[in-house]
Parts: C-alpha cells; sequence; structure tokens
C-alpha cells in the first residue's frame, strides 16, 4: 500500500506518508480518512509526506470528485511535502488553485515550513 495514513492530531491536522506509486483505491482511502476526520474535528488540515513518491497507477478512472465536492469546505489548507519534480504535477492533480481552500507544495528541506505554514492563519 503506497499510503499510510499516520494520523489526526488534536487540532485536526491529518498527516499522511505517500510512497511508490500512487493507485485509485487508495486515492479513496485517503478521502476517507479525511472525511473520518473531518467528523471528529469539524475542519481540518493536511500534510501529506510524499518524499518517496513514484508517481500514479495507470488505470483508474481518477474522477470521481464526490468526497472531494462534500468535504473541501471542511479543509482549511493543505501542504505537500516532495521532491521538486514532482511539484507541478502534484499541484495538477490536487487541483490546486480551483478548490476552496489553499495548497502549498514543499520540498523535503522545507517540512518545518510546511508545518508551521499549516499552523497559522
Amino acid at each position: 500500500m503506497s499510503i499510510e495514513i499516520l494520523g489526526t492530531d488534536a487540532s485536526g491536522l491529518l498527516s499522511v506518508r505517500v510512497s511508490a506509486r500512487l493507485s485509485e483505491p487508495e486515492v479513496a482511502s485517503l478521502q476517507a480518512a479525511a472525511a473520518a476526520a473531518i467528523a471528529t474535528h469539524g475542519r481540518i488540515r493536511v500534510l501529506v509526506h510524499a518524499t518517496q513518491f513514484a508517481g500514479w497507477a495507470e488505470g483508474g478512472l481518477w474522477n470521481d470528485f464526490s468526497l472531494q465536492e462534500q468535504n473541501d469546505r471542511h479543509v482549511e489548507r493543505m501542504a505537500l511535502v516532495g521532491e521538486e519534480r514532482w511539484r507541478d504535477q502534484t499541484l495538477l492533480f490536487t487541483s490546486a488553485g480551483l478548490r476552496p481552500f489553499p495548497i502549498r507544495y514543499f520540498t523535503p528541506g522545507e517540512l518545518p515550513a510546511a508545518r508551521a505554514w499549516l499552523t497559522t492563519g
């Protein structure tokens, strides 16, 4: 499995680790974890550690936005931490700039800055 849900802290920060190749069912499990965190905390922030990411698996439909549409209004911010080479594709995949909350991309060396950005505002 290339997604590991690390947990949600008391402040509503959902932390996730993504490694290897990401499949459509794994994205669905991440969305379900986000929905559960929202049910518990009301509003959440998301930190995605994708430092060993290897791209997206071929095949899936990648077009079910129903959970995203239901839950986006409960997400305050999303920080993505990964290698520079994945920046543009990851921001496109997450629909950065089109969703009702800010999404920023950080490199692994910027992890402290990502955490700080998530906890401000």
